[in-house]
C-alpha cells in the first residue's frame, strides 16, 4: 500500500520493502531526495521503523544495515523457482528473437532508404542520357575532322605543362643535390637511410620523368 502523505515512516517502510536488499541510511537518503526528505528524518525513521520491528538491521562497526523482513514474503519453493528460472529462459529467448527482427527490420528499412526513388531514377536517367547525346557529338565531330581544342587553347595547355616538366625537373635536381650532400659523409646505408625517413622516388610509385617529357615531344612531332 501507498505510504501516506507527509509519512516519513511509511515511506521509508515503503522503500525499503520495494528494494528488498541491504541499506544503509546513506543510500536510503539518496533515494529518497525526491520526498525532499532529509538523512537526519530518513535515520530517524529506520531507527523507528527497527523498534516497532517493521523491519531489522544489523551492525557492521559503527554502520547499521537495514533490511526488510524477510517473512512478509512469499519465499518460492524449489520447483516453484525451476519453474521462473525456465519461464524466465523462455522470455529472454522471445527477447532475443524480438531484438533479431528488430534489426532484421532496420537492416531493410536502411536498404531500401539507400535505393533510388522512381523520381531520383528519372532524373539520373535523363542526365545520363543528355552526357550520351554531348559524347556522341563530340565523337561525330572527331570523327569529321573537326578541331575541338583551338590553337590558343593548345598553346596555352602546353605552357602550363612545359612549365609544370620544367619544375619537376628542377626539384628532382635540387634534392638529388641535396641528398647526395647528407649521404655523402653519413655512416648509414643510404638505402636504409631513405627506408628509415620514409622517401620515396619517381620510380617507386612507378612514375617516369622521361616519359611524361617525351609526350611533350611526342606531340610536337604530331604537328
Amino acid at each position: 500500500m501507498a505510504p501516506k502523505p507527509n509519512n516519513t515512516e511509511g515511506i521509508v517502510l515503503n522503500f525499503v520493502n520495494e528494494q528488498n536488499r541491504p541499506l544503509n541510511v546513506q543510500n536510503a537518503a539518496d533515494s529518497l531526495q525526491k520526498f525532499n526528505l532529509k538523512k537526519a528524518a530518513v535515520q530517524k525513521a529506520l531507527d523507528n521503523l527497527c523498534e516497532s520491528g517493521k523491519i531489522s538491521f544489523k551492525e557492521y562497526g559503527k554502520q547499521k544495515i537495514y533490511l526488510a523482513r524477510q517473512d512478509q514474503f512469499d519465499i518460492p519453493d524449489s520447483e516453484e523457482l525451476n519453474r521462473m528460472k525456465e519461464e524466465n529462459a523462455n522470455l529472454q529467448e522471445k527477447l532475443d528473437e524480438q531484438k533479431k527482427a528488430i534489426s532484421e527490420v532496420d537492416a531493410e528499412m536502411k536498404s531500401l532508404q539507400s535505393n533510388l526513388t522512381l523520381e531520383e531514377i528519372h532524373a539520373k536517367d535523363s542526365k545520363l542520357r543528355k552526357e550520351v547525346d554531348e559524347m556522341e557529338n563530340k565523337l561525330i565531330k572527331l570523327r569529321e575532322g573537326v578541331t575541338l581544342v583551338s590553337p590558343e587553347e593548345r598553346k596555352a595547355i602546353e605552357g602550363l605543362y612545359s612549365e609544370a616538366l620544367n619544375q619537376w625537373r628542377r626539384r628532382k635536381r635540387m634534392f638529388r643535390d641535396v641528398w647526395d650532400a647528407i649521404t655523402e659523409n653519413s655512416p648509414k646505408n643510404p638505402k636504409e637511410f631513405k627506408e628509415e625517413l620514409g622517401v620515396e622516388y619517381d620510380e617507386d610509385v612507378g612514375v617516369n620523368f622521361q616519359s611524361f617529357a617525351d609526350l611533350m615531344q611526342h606531340n610536337k612531332k604530331r604537328r
